[in-house]
C-alpha cells in the first residue's frame, strides 16, 4: 500500500508559503521538488506551466480549505507530492470559493498511470477526513506535518 512518508520527500514540506496567488503557490512547490531531487530543475517552468494549464481547465481546488494540482511528466522517475501551508489562505478558484490552507501536489512519471491514480486517492483519502485537514492546517513546522503523515499512515495500515 502506498504511504504519504515515501510519497513525501524530506525537503518538500513548506510549513510557510510566502506566495499568495496559485501560481506562486505552485512555483513554491514546484521549486521544494527540484530542490530536494524529485524533479530536474530542467524542465520546472514546464512542470509550472504544465500544473497551470491544468487549473484552467478546472481547479483542483476541491473544496473544504485543500487543493491537490498534479501533474505528469515524462522526466518524472518516481512519483513524489511536496506540501505546502498558507495561514492565511489562497484563493484556488476553488468549488466553494473558499481559499485553499493545505495544497498537495503531487509529480507523476507520465507511464505510470495506474501509480498516479493509487497515490491521489491515498492523498484524497486523507484529505477527506476532517482531523486530517484540519491537524495539517494547524501544523506550524515541517516536524508537525511529517508527524501527522505517519499518524496518517500507521491508521491506514490498521484499517
Amino acid at each position: 500500500m502506498m504511504k504519504l512518508t515515501e510519497l513525501v520527500p524530506s525537503g518538500a514540506i513548506v510549513a510557510s508559503l510566502t506566495a499568495q496567488d496559485r501560481e506562486g503557490v505552485v512555483i513554491e512547490l514546484i521549486d521544494a521538488l527540484v530542490s530536494c531531487g524529485a524533479a530536474s530543475a530542467k524542465v520546472r517552468d514546464e512542470l509550472v506551466s504544465r500544473v497551470m494549464e491544468r487549473e484552467k481547465r478546472g481547479s483542483t481546488g476541491f473544496g473544504k480549505g485543500v487543493a491537490v494540482p498534479h501533474v505528469k511528466h515524462r522526466s518524472v522517475q518516481k512519483m513524489a507530492a511536496a506540501i505546502g501551508l498558507s495561514a492565511r489562505g489562497v484563493d484556488f478558484s476553488s468549488l466553494d470559493k473558499q481559499p485553499v490552507y493545505s495544497v498537495f501536489l503531487l509529480l507523476s512519471p507520465e507511464d505510470k498511470p495506474e501509480d498516479h491514480l493509487h497515490a491521489m486517492e491515498v492523498i484524497f483519502k486523507n484529505l477527506s477526513k476532517d482531523t486530517f485537514r484540519r491537524f495539517l492546517r494547524q501544523s506550524g513546522s515541517v516536524e508537525e506535518v511529517r508527524t501527522l503523515l505517519d499518524e496518517a499512515d500507521q491508521q491506514h495500515l490498521a484499517g
